[in-house]
């Protein structure tokens, strides 16, 4: 009796304490909270020592990690507060077997079998399945599904910015089945936005944010048929420096906003490629003539911004109509030719957005993902993932995850696949098995794509042998059942990884579009922005008191078990 009286009076004193550290606002309540961060990271830093212990995965470890598990969600409360920001990073393509492969492939990079590893948001609390159909297709296309998650409609292949009413190539269809994005609804409630991507920005994920157009290949002046001159279309990179919106626009093809006449700026055998005598870059100067605005096309020229003091920034780091590196390549560059990592755009990004107090949204795409999967390079593709996740890490560094909704996904998935009966720990880009035929095959495969498994035959109709082949290359073709001029999209859902204010509200099997209505709803934009939405609080002190009490609760019913 005396036991259980005593700890009703630890309880209550530790009721108390946890009240005063958790107070809104104080220093300590920032200290529980990268407490919080820290505790969990070491945590999983445990499993994975633990994991690259031959002896160590007997019945007690699992049972300690599935324990340890359900503390951490018996813990979890759900931020039902205001997001002030937004940051949105989706890897375009990425599949759940190419995250699948990439946390395996970071994880034998540090030495580790690196089936046990995960990647940084694959630890966020909140997983959805979205589906990721259009409306004229089973299998999507970027610029359909990039509609469906910002502008939070789903609409016909091949359109941007514009709900089912759109017709493929037909202007004046875009009158009336135009939508507003969730940058613009931003910005209308007087944040920051801005853009990252390693791919063009005038892509089709990017150009969702701000483009309304019935065929997403227009993306500058040269590209346009005579009817939509005629009809009175604009091209996608006029129509991003007439949105002039964005407080940070990073990313490649510079050649598409420059005259014909006029050469690169950094790598003189490349003109620009506009044919209206247009200089876009000039114009958008010129709008920012009185602002703290900076140009930038390299590297240094973006290490070199004083962050502190610039209120714009545009970045077009690849010449012509070109994206930017894949990240395998960059790293063999010299500092001068490397172009800038996409952790280090989002930083940049990140920096000057968050100075607003009024909040921002930031899109950062890892949109070359897509490209090494189309390439049939499964290496180009885990290694630009491998490049996301740490831009990722340094994103969250950067923000406030109280008051951020931070959301991790893909636009569609690719027909790559994972299988096989490779053993623990075999090298992700290895043989995975032996086929009847006596020959091997690797792990990661396609269903289709440049590797057409025909082509390879030897002149007996047998299988190429890859034993003494670097399967891991850079440059190697994973075999594909079927021949195309490229590898196609897969259909399948994706997987959204969400954390942050109503990031509970991202979980289950879901249209593409609800996300863009979540995001809405969570950071209080466009018709949610009531005073009834602007209200809604989600006190840091209870949060952090109820999550101190639930692992009190544990504590205690664990002592007690064990000791009276």
């Amino acid at each position: 009796m005396a036991v259980h009286v005593s700890l009703h009076w630890l309880l209550l004193v530790l009721l108390i304490l946890g009240s005063e550290f958790t107070t809104p606002g104080s220093s300590a309540e920032e200290g529980a909270h990268k407490y919080r961060h820290r505790a969990h990271t070491n945590t999983q830093h445990r499993r994975l020592h633990k994991r690259g212990t031959e002896s160590a995965e007997d019945a007690a470890f699992w049972q300690t990690q599935a324990d340890d598990m359900i503390d951490e969600r018996l813990a979890y409360t759900p931020n039902t507060g205001v997001a002030n920001n937004i940051v949105f990073f989706l890897g375009d393509g990425m599949s759940i077997p190419t995250i699948a492969a990439a946390r395996i492939l970071q994880g034998q990079l540090r030495g580790e079998t690196g089936e046990e590893n995960s990647l940084s948001f694959e630890s966020f609390p909140h997983v959805s399945l979205i589906k990721t159909y259009n409306t004229d297709a089973q299998v999507p296309d970027s610029a359909a599904t990039a509609t469906a998650l910002f502008c939070g409609v789903k609409t016909k292949t091949y359109t941007t910015g514009c709900d089912d009413g759109v017709v493929k190539d037909d202007c004046l269809s875009v009158t009336g089945s135009a939508v507003d994005s969730i940058a613009t609804l931003a910005e209308q409630a007087g944040k920051s936005i801005g853009i990252v991507t390693t791919q063009r920005v005038t892509h089709a994920t990017p150009s969702a944010l701000y483009a309304h157009t019935p065929n997403r290949k227009w993306e500058y002046d040269v590209k346009l048929t005579d009817d939509a001159v005629r009809d009175g279309c604009t091209d996608i990179a006029s129509q991003l420096i007439e949105y002039d919106k964005f407080h940070v626009i990073l990313g490649g093809a510079r050649g598409y906003f420059l005259n014909s006449t006029e050469p690169d700026p950094v790598n003189t055998s490349y003109t620009g490629l506009r044919e209206d005598g247009r200089n876009l870059i000039t114009e958008w100067q010129t709008q920012h003539e009185h602002d703290r605005a900076s140009v930038v096309y390299t590297r240094p020229q973006l290490l070199d911004v004083d962050l502190d003091n610039t209120d714009y920034l545009f970045g077009l780091f690849s010449a012509g109509g070109n994206y930017m590196n894949y990240d395998i390549d960059n790293e063999d560059l010299s500092e001068e030719e490397k172009d800038p990592t996409l952790e280090e755009m989002t930083e940049a990004a990140i920096k000057i957005l968050s100075r607003n107090p009024n909040g921002y949204f930031l899109m950062v795409e890892g949109g070359l993902i897509d490209y090494g999967h189309h390439d049939g390079t499964a290496t180009i593709a885990l290694y630009d993932t491998l490049a996301m996740d740490r831009a990722i890490v340094s994103a969250r560094d950067l923000v406030t995850e109280d008051d951020t909704l931070f959301i991790v996904t893909a636009d569609h998935s690719h027909v790559m696949t994972f299988g096989g009966w490779p053993t623990r720990g075999n090298p992700i880009f290895g043989i995975g098995d032996i086929g009847t035929d006596g020959l091997p095959y690797t792990t990661l495969s396609y269903a289709n794509g440049l590797g057409y498994i025909v082509d390879r035959l030897n002149e007996d109709n047998s299988r190429q042998n890859i034993t003494n082949i670097d399967t891991g290359s850079r440059k190697y073709l994973q075999e594909a059942t079927f021949p195309a001029e490229f590898e196609s999209h897969g259909g399948e859902d994706v997987a959204l990884y969400a954390t942050g204010p109503m990031s509970h509200l991202l979980t289950g099997s879901q249209e593409q579009s609800y996300v863009m209505h979540v995001m809405k709803y969570a950071a209080c934009l466009g018709d949610r922005r009531t005073s009834s939405c602007l209200g809604r609080t989600s006190d840091v002190s209870t949060i952090h008191t109820t999550s101190l009490l639930t692992a009190i609760l544990v504590l205690i019913n664990t002592f007690v078990v064990n000791f009276v």
